[in-house]
C-alpha cells in the first residue's frame, strides 16, 4: 500500500533581516487511492505544502514520508539531483494552468514524459509502448479522438485533461494537484474533479489537492484547512470511501 505521511514539516522564508513561516508544523497522511483536500485563503501556505510534498522547495525542518512497493523515501532529505529523479519516476504534479508546450501535440505531451532524463533516444520497441501508454491515458481522459492537437487547438478543459493524463504518464505514488479548476467554469470544473476522483482511485495515487471550491469536498477522504501555515482538518468524508 502506498501512502504519504507529513511530520511535523516547517517552512520558512527570508524576509528582510527576519524570516516568514510559511508552513508551521504540518501534520497530514493520506493513503493510495485516497483524496486529501486543502483549502484555505490565499497566501496561507497551501502551495507551499505541494511544492514541499512534491520536492520542489526543501522544508526547514520535519518528514515526508512517501512508502510505495519498494519501501520507505523521505523527500524531506533528498539531494536536488535525488529530488528530480524521484519527481520523474514517482510524483505527478498538475499545475493550475496547463504549461502544455505549443509545438507538441496532445500525445506528445504524455510520450515527452517518459524520455525526461534520458540521454538517448528510446528503441522503436521503447517508442511504440510508450506511445501505447499516452493513448490509453488520452482514451481514460475521454481525448483520443484529439490525440493530435496542440494546446491552441483544444479547450481549457480540454488542456486541462491533457495535463491530468501528463502526471498519470509515469504511473506515480503520489498525485500533486494545484487548483486544477480555477479557470474553468462550472461545469467543465465539476468533470475535472470527476476525472481527479477517478483516476487517484484507478491509479491507486495518494492525492493532495489544493482547491477553493467547496462543492465536491464531501467527495474527499480527508478536508485540511490551512490558515497562516497551520493546516487543521476541517472534515472527513465518508461518501469518497
Amino acid at each position: 500500500m502506498t501512502a504519504l505521511t507529513v511530520g511535523n514539516v516547517t517552512l520558512t522564508y527570508p524576509d528582510g533581516s527576519d524570516r516568514v513561516t510559511a508552513l508551521n508544523r504540518v501534520d497530514l497522511s493520506v493513503r493510495g487511492g485516497e483524496i486529501a483536500a486543502i483549502t484555505g485563503p490565499s497566501g496561507s501556505g497551501k502551495s507551499s505544502l505541494l511544492a514541499t510534498v512534491a520536492t520542489l522547495i526543501r522544508p526547514d525542518s520535519g518528514r515526508i514520508l512517501l512508502e510505495t512497493a519498494s519501501g520507505t523515501i523521505d523527500l524531506a532529505t533528498l539531494s536536488r539531483r535525488a529530488a528530480a529523479g524521484v519527481r520523474r519516476a514517482g510524483i505527478g504534479i498538475v499545475f493550475q494552468q496547463s504549461n502544455l508546450i505549443p509545438a507538441l501535440t496532445a500525445v506528445e505531451q504524455l510520450e515527452v514524459m517518459s524520455h525526461l532524463g534520458r540521454r538517448r533516444l528510446p528503441a522503436p520497441a521503447m517508442r511504440r509502448r510508450t506511445r501505447s501508454r499516452a493513448m490509453e491515458l488520452l482514451e481514460a481522459v475521454g481525448l483520443a479522438d484529439q490525440y493530435a492537437k496542440h494546446p491552441a487547438q483544444l479547450s481549457g478543459g480540454q488542456r486541462q485533461r491533457v495535463n491530468i493524463a501528463r502526471a498519470l504518464m509515469n504511473d506515480p505514488t503520489l498525485l500533486v494537484i494545484d487548483e486544477p479548476t480555477s479557470a474553468l467554469d462550472t461545469e467543465r470544473g465539476s468533470a475535472i474533479i470527476d476525472l481527479i476522483l477517478d483516476m487517484s482511485r484507478t491509479h491507486r495515487a495518494a492525492t493532495l489537492l489544493v482547491t477553493h471550491d467547496h462543492t465536491h469536498l464531501h467527495r474527499m477522504n480527508a478536508v485540511y484547512t490551512m490558515t497562516d501555515g497551520v493546516l487543521t482538518p476541517a472534515h472527513t468524508a465518508t461518501a469518497a470511501a
